[in-house]
């Protein structure tokens, strides 16, 4: 009985300094990633919001053949074997076809993921328009002082949109420690920020690294005098004519925007970001974003990879399909998030559901039969 009553103590005294030092490193994030384990669609439920309010709704017409044409049966496998909660197809600025599934509807709230990075480019390129940013070469350091140094000092605005940062940033979403598990569960995204550094040559090599979209939504807030939600309301959702207002998931209470995901909408709402991309910017006869910035965005960084190969498939925080040209662009988000514009069709396609899939699963067969097949993306 007291050899049991010892290792008992001892067990206690060992949880003890381990839950201190978790608290005195400032690990504390670590209970909630425990807590929720991974992340998923409806994780605004549990973090802090701030909204995105819309104004007059502009409503998004139906199509004649209005869901008459249904997806072939290798798409609908796809899609319910993938859990899709929502498949939107809009041809001529009309939805043509659209499907929900688990409980979702076209009301329900949905996590973008990463596909929130595109908006947050939409809204670099506002403010730009705006003269709140003079242009993609200025300086990080003229929004964030501590940036002056080193490495740091040479970054600029359009290193943070191509992913070619070269930041000290580990991206690696199944590792509890890595800053990007931190920056999702934890409560200091100004710290995460203030601290990062450069460790290699900017806007040479493409690294894909969420730290570049905090940046990003940071140097918002500091240009516009706005929060990244208010901003966005104002100058992208009301103007869209958005139907339902939007929450942006926060660090904490009345803290920052988690910029680089973590836009949470519905199906037809996230549609209209895709509409606005296919028109260059204009959205109902107004330009929102112009159409110069529109096209960089969606146009290849020219960047290389580690191995010294040309990377073609990113732009301003916009994913491309090298097969296509400059023709065929998405947002995308993990657990296969997207928002997929195909300007020779004059289509988008949302997809928003609970495991990964490639965009290529979501495509009609008949808009790739139309395509060069061996030119296809593998």
């Amino acid at each position: 009985m007291r050899l049991f009553k010892k290792i008992l103590l001892w067990f206690v005294v060992i949880f003890a300094l381990l839950n201190l030092g978790v608290i005195v490193t400032g690990n504390s994030y670590l209970y909630k990633a425990a807590y929720y384990q991974k992340a998923g669609i409806e994780d605004y439920k549990f973090f802090e919001n701030r909204k995105v309010y819309t104004g007059t709704t502009i409503p998004i017409p139906e199509a004649k053949n209005y869901n008459k044409i249904k997806p072939d049966p290798t798409l609908r496998t796809i899609l319910e074997k993938s859990k899709t909660v929502a498949y939107l197809v809009l041809v001529n600025d009309s939805v043509t076809y659209e499907e929900y599934w688990d409980s979702y509807n076209a009301e329900s709230y949905s996590g973008s993921f990463s596909a929130a990075k595109s908006i947050i480019s939409l809204l670099i390129g506002i403010a730009i328009d705006e003269k709140k940013i003079k242009n993609v070469d200025e300086k990080v350091s003229d929004f964030i002082p501590g940036y002056n140094e080193g490495l740091n000092a040479k970054l600029t605005i359009k290193h943070l949109l191509t992913m070619s940062s070269g930041f000290d940033w580990n991206e690696s979403y199944s590792s509890p420690f890595a800053l990007i598990t931190k920056a999702y569960f934890g409560d200091d995204l100004t710290k995460i920020i203030l601290n990062l550094k450069v460790v290699e040559e900017p806007g040479i090599h493409f690294h894909y690294q969420s730290a570049n979209t905090l940046v990003l939504g940071y140097i918002l807030q500091k240009a516009t005098g706005k929060t990244i939600s208010d901003y966005a309301s104002e100058k992208l959702w009301k103007p869209l004519g958005a139907k339902s207002d939007a929450l942006w998931s926060l660090d904490k209470k009345d803290g920052l925007e988690k910029a680089y995901c973590c836009f949470n909408s519905n199906a037809r709402d996230f549609s209209r970001i895709g509409l606005l991309a296919l028109h260059n910017g204009n959205y109902n006869g107004k330009q929102i974003v112009s159409e110069s910035y529109m096209s960089a965005s969606v146009s290849a960084a020219k960047l290389f990879n580690e191995s010294g190969c040309p990377v073609y498939n990113y732009g301003y925080s916009w994913w491309r399909a090298d097969a296509f040209g400059e023709d065929f662009f998405y947002a995308r988000g993990i657990l296969g998030q997207f928002i997929i514009v195909i300007p020779q069709k004059n289509m988008v396609i949302v997809r928003l559901g609970k495991e990964n899939i490639s965009y290529k699963n979501l495509i009609p067969a008949e808009v790739i039969a139309e395509f060069t097949c061996n030119n296809f993306i593998k």
